[in-house]
């Protein structure tokens, strides 16, 4: 009969088939841990979301920092938990809106950030 074992990148033996015999010896209490507790293997919340519910993100930025800012507060009126900030390409590239290779991508899949004043305006008023 061939054997069938490989191995994996770190060189650790893996067999072809997995059965409740390979967790003899394991202990899942001191693998594990509890939930809230390190590892953090089973959450990093006591409760996990049977107390506290899922974060929904909302990912989103169009335009300018003020019409990004005033759809910030529109999702958060809505219930909104958490913000992601969708910046445009050149944004994301590191160019200013009036280099000219952002000539036509300037705010248009997401929103033209080129200062810290301009960070200042897109969180305005959102706690």
């Amino acid at each position: 009969m061939k054997d069938n074992t490989r191995t994996g990148e770190s060189g650790l033996p893996i067999e072809p088939v997995y059965g409740p015999d390979a967790l003899a010896d394991w202990d899942p209490a001191g693998k594990l841990g509890e939930p809230g507790a390190y590892p953090f293997t089973r959450g990093v919340y006591p409760s996990m979301y049977t107390g506290r519910p899922w974060t929904m993100r909302q990912y989103a930025g169009f335009g300018t920092a003020t019409e990004s800012n005033a759809r910030y507060k529109q999702l958060i009126a809505n219930g909104t938990m958490g913000l992601s900030v969708a910046f445009d390409l050149p944004t994301q590239m590191g160019h200013d809106s009036d280099a000219p290779i952002a000539s036509g991508e300037v705010g248009k899949v997401g929103v033209a950030i080129d200062s810290i004043d301009d960070m200042r305006v897109l969180f305005g008023g959102i706690p």
